[in-house]
């Protein structure tokens, strides 16, 4: 089971910044930054952890990638980067929904590094998260490809194995 994830997702302060991403995004071409988004990171982020044997807990994966970009709206809203608003939404969240100490802080330095192309080559949580978080575009169908500001080589442009 993976109480504390679901912990995650009823906790309020989750919910209420993901509406907050919803409505503010309800408009926006690019990809969006919901639960689709989320889940897609989570699930491909867990099987590069079993296909690398890499031991991670799956409750571990899934709560960075819930959490992951949970700071949007207060950078659409505020100007923060969002990896430093998510990672200060997600401390509150991941202590009221029971995660330890050494938990957190593995999790929470995955979220502050997830745009940090420095750790794209690592085999820990930083590096899946990073290497999912990227793969979850499908910049191959995607209606507004063309005027996305992604370089060439960040865009998803084909399946990879």
């Amino acid at each position: 089971m993976m109480e504390r994830v679901n912990r995650i997702i009823r906790h309020p302060l989750w919910k209420g910044a993901l509406q907050q991403i919803e409505a503010l995004e309800k408009d926006r071409d690019f990809c969006r930054h919901d639960l689709d988004h989320f889940l897609h990171v989570a699930r491909i982020a867990y099987i590069e952890n079993l296909e690398q044997s890499l031991d991670l807990s799956k409750e571990t994966i899934y709560a960075a990638a819930l959490l992951h970009d949970i700071g949007r709206g207060l950078q659409y809203e505020k100007g923060l980067p969002h990896e430093d608003a998510s990672t200060v939404l997600a401390q509150g969240i991941l202590t009221d929904c029971g995660f330890c100490e050494g938990e957190k802080k593995v999790i929470v330095d995955a979220i502050a590094a997830h745009r940090n192309a420095d750790v794209a080559r690592g085999y820990d949580l930083a590096g899946i998260l990073y290497r999912a978080d990227k793969a979850s575009r499908n910049c191959f169908v995607c209606k507004a490809e063309t005027e996305c500001n992604w370089s060439r080589e960040k865009k998803n442009t084909h399946i990879k194995d």
